[in-house]
């Protein structure tokens, strides 16, 4: 599809450092929202959340995990280098990477890459009262990033290694090291699969009590994952934001899922722009059922592929046919990967609303918000400017409906 182009520049502002939330709240739910809605503003607290959502809508969550994923090591002569694990290689899938004993292969950035010409790098550590040794041996660049193969002498799984030895790898734009509150706070209290390398922060200032309260409402919850890359945080730096390269992440639906939300469209609040992109990418694994006969799970959803739809093929088409070939095929659980990008191009046909904070300047999260929102981000973020919101990961929120033709 040839898509217009698009002016970065339309999509900056200025953010001061002090405005961005460097800790989280004492309290999750405390934390500003700012409601749109047709082009009304309101300024809420997050815990009046119940109060903004008509009864009987659906909240989408991602329950990604955020794992520790950054490793310290060093070499023999002692020189330090941080090993940022992004994704499985060796196994593929979160799940047998993470359960696997011994050895096991990773996509990962490494901090001071120079210093790292040959042999392994090193930790030794104790579990529980037994000296190990975790190494690490550098294989074939990809982009910017290498495979690493990771090799430890203990009986414990990945999953437990790095849980011992990692660290909660924080935003960058923090310009902090990870604390003790970041293991628990920069987590949602329903993350349950772990694989992601950053947050997904619109369920930050979600509490056990709150979802409680969603639910005595008469509003229902719902579970899909996508496990965010590090690339959420690349800024777009081509001047035509259209020929900016999306980053690829993997995501898990199940055909219950796909099911509740074609029963339920209409009344879908999206929370995060993780879990937009999930359910808007099953849109395009839905025509793909319609047109070829089947979803081609292996295939990424492609960065343009959703604006291929035609217009008039609605949601409840697009995800009936979905879950009508999983249940054909035996499959109970579709995971595949997305590379979505949406823009004000975009016509959204699952969400009806969106559950986000407030993000970075020329980023493509502000151009996903655009695409509810239009020209009146400016003055959605002007608002916020004004009246003391906080921005960015750790920062306040915002409830967005999608405008009603």
């Amino acid at each position: 599809m040839i898509v217009n182009p698009l002016n970065i520049d339309q999509f900056d502002y200025e953010l001061p450092d002090e405005r961005i939330a460097k800790f989280p709240l004492l309290e999750r739910d405390h934390s500003n929202l700012l409601v749109w809605r047709n082009g009304t503003l309101s300024h809420r607290k997050f815990y009046n959340l119940p109060e903004e959502l008509p009864e009987g809508a659906l909240l989408v969550f991602n329950n990604t995990k955020v794992f520790r994923a950054r490793l310290i090591m060093h070499k023999p002569s002692g020189a330090r280098l941080e090993v940022f694990c992004l994704e499985p290689h060796t196994p593929a899938d979160y799940e047998n990477a993470f359960s696997v004993k011994g050895e096991c292969q990773w996509r990962c950035l490494v901090g001071g890459l120079k210093k790292w010409k040959e042999g392994a790098l090193i930790i030794d550590f104790e579990m529980n009262g037994t000296p190990c040794r975790l190494e690490a041996w550098r294989g074939e660049q990809v982009g910017k990033s290498h495979i690493v193969t990771f090799r430890w002498d203990v009986d414990a799984t990945f999953g437990e290694i790095i849980e011992h030895l990692g660290r909660i790898p924080i935003p960058p734009y923090l310009n902090r090291e990870s604390e003790e509150i970041d293991n628990t706070r920069y987590q949602t209290v329903y993350s349950r699969i772990e694989g992601s390398v950053a947050a997904p922060t619109a369920g930050l200032h979600f509490t056990p009590r709150l979802i409680d309260e969603l639910h005595t409402k008469g509003i229902s919850t719902e579970e899909v994952t996508l496990h965010v890359g590090a690339g959420t945080f690349l800024p777009v730096k081509e001047s035509d934001a259209t020929n900016h390269t999306m980053h690829t992440e993997h995501f898990i639906v199940s055909v219950a899922t796909l099911r509740n939300l074609s029963s339920s469209l209409g009344h879908i609040i999206s929370v995060g722009t993780t879990s937009t992109r999930t359910i808007e990418s099953l849109s395009a694994l839905g025509w793909r059922v319609l047109q070829e006969g089947g979803a081609d799970e292996e295939r990424t959803v492609g960065q343009w592929e959703i604006y291929d739809i035609p217009a008039e093929v609605g949601g409840k088409e697009l995800l009936t046919a979905l879950a009508d070939w999983m249940e054909r095929e035996g499959k109970t659980t579709l995971s595949a990967s997305t590379q979505i990008m949406i823009t004000p191009h975009y016509r959204f046909r699952i969400i009806d609303g969106l559950v986000t904070n407030f993000h970075q300047p020329k980023s493509t999260l502000l151009l996903l918000i655009s695409a509810i929102v239009g020209e009146q981000w400016r003055d959605i973020y002007g608002y916020a400017m004004a009246n003391d919101f906080r921005f960015l990961s750790y920062g306040d929120s915002s409830l967005l409906f999608v405008p009603k033709n």
